[in-house]
């Protein structure tokens, strides 16, 4: 019974022990564990899920607002790969100001779509079994996240396309990028290195950037005993 008190606190806390531990009892005793549990299993369970609707929320909320990709280096959607080889030769040829265009409506896109995410994440949460809890306990600091993106990304795409497709459409970002693709088509490279669908590279950009997020946001649910903020979940921690 502590035993399964123990993993089901230690996946609630997403880690609780600081992330260079690597001994297991060390981490129970920093949670408190070899007391006497207070708490029932269930109780225990509706705190593990509250700390991922947690991580969710939040990763949800610094995705889904303004600038929340564009003013964030770290998920920002820049030019295509292949097209940003060409970036700097466009810009001295007078096609700077498509470009900043084409960037801002990608990340523009991503930011919509975001909020979208969030009854995606909820319902992993909710189907979460026991041998899933497990495998979180095990994992590392971004286990949690790995779970979404096994089990959500399929779904995410299905839902995030249409969202991209007309936050796209409000920018005119089909038609701006076919101009560039146009000038594009024109340079001596073209060829060797031709260009994605511009629907098909910001939806998966976008969501490369909101796991980051939410993997971030893993990380610091399971250092930061300050990021778990509701009742429920100090009442499993104090246990």
């Amino acid at each position: 019974m502590r035993r399964s008190f123990a993993v089901a606190v230690l996946i609630a806390a997403l880690g609780a022990a600081p992330a260079h531990a690597v001994d297991l009892g060390s981490a129970l005793k920093a949670l408190g564990v070899d007391k006497k549990a207070s708490l029932g299993g269930t109780r225990v369970g509706q705190g593990l899920k509250e700390a991922l609707r947690v991580g969710v929320d939040r990763a949800v909320q610094l995705a889904g607002k303004k600038d929340g990709y564009l003013g964030n280096s770290a998920i920002k959607i820049a030019m295509p790969e292949k097209l940003r080889l060409a970036e700097g030769l466009m810009r001295k040829v007078g096609l700077g100001g498509q470009v900043d265009q084409l960037v801002l409506s990608m990340n523009r896109s991503a930011e919509a779509a975001a909020p979208h995410a969030r009854d995606i994440f909820i319902d992993a949460i909710t189907d979460m079994s026991i041998e899933d809890a497990e495998g979180l306990l095990k994992g590392g600091d971004t286990a949690a996240t790995d779970y979404f993106r096994r089990k959500s990304s399929a779904r995410l795409a299905e839902v995030y396309r249409p969202v991209v497709a007309r936050t796209m459409s409000q920018y005119g970002v089909t038609a701006q990028y076919q101009a560039l693709m146009a000038k594009y088509q024109a340079l001596p490279l073209a060829r060797r290195l031709p260009l994605p669908s511009i629907e098909d590279y910001t939806v998966n950009k976008a969501l490369d950037g909101l796991y980051t997020v939410l993997g971030q946001e893993e990380r610091r649910i399971r250092v930061d005993p300050g990021a778990r903020a509701t009742a429920l979940l100090k009442e499993v921690f104090a246990s």
